[in-house]
């Protein structure tokens, strides 16, 4: 998992690559979700919806750990550079697809076994959006949906709309090995 000090990704940023949305960093909600998907493996999770994926870490993770078909979206069409360096740091490919959450369809998901996102409901005009995607990834069968933030009230607004229409559950997760991070997640089983 690389830092913004690693060659490569320092490479990247000299080629001039700059991400606009948040995009310039690993973001600690990912390694929550990693390690929530470690401790609870979906049955279906063959293909997988990385939703405002940034850097990419979690489906790089699930590409190598599961062999899944990713699709790595994110709005900002500068972090895929990032992403393809640590997917090639990790010997895994994923499928950069830019798109923002309310320009998710129902169609667009039909085919996802999981759809999580990490840290991707950090202002007001998000939580209508990431809300709305989760309908539709409801709608849709998605099986498994997480979303993990460091506990932002923008993400606790989304999480208890989400809650109140479709179920699920809000988890507090602490990581405390190498990588130090707390936050919560939202976590809905549609199977």
């Amino acid at each position: 998992m690389p830092y913004a000090s690693h060659a490569c990704i320092r490479a990247v940023k000299r080629a001039g690559h700059e991400p606009s949305i948040h995009g310039t960093k690993l973001w600690k909600s990912s390694c929550l979700i990693i390690d929530y998907l470690k401790k609870n493996t979906p049955l279906r999770r063959q293909r997988i919806l990385d939703a405002g994926c940034g850097w990419g870490i979690t489906g790089i993770w699930c590409a190598q750990q599961w062999g899944s078909e990713v699709v790595s979206m994110d709005a900002d069409p500068a972090v895929f550079p990032y992403l393809d360096a640590v997917a090639a740091l990790n010997g895994v490919s994923t499928t950069p697809w830019v798109q923002r959450f309310e320009k998710v369809q129902k169609k667009d998901l039909r085919q996802t076994d999981v759809l999580f996102g990490g840290d991707i409901c950090f202002w007001d005009e998000l939580v209508k959006p990431v809300g709305t995607m989760i309908d539709r990834a409801i709608d849709a069968g998605v099986g498994t949906i997480v979303i993990g933030d460091p506990e932002r009230p923008t993400f606790h607004q989304m999480a208890e709309k989400a809650i109140q229409r479709h179920g699920g559950e809000l988890l507090n997760w602490r990581l405390t090995g190498s990588v130090k991070a707390t936050g919560a997640l939202l976590v809905i089983h549609n199977d």
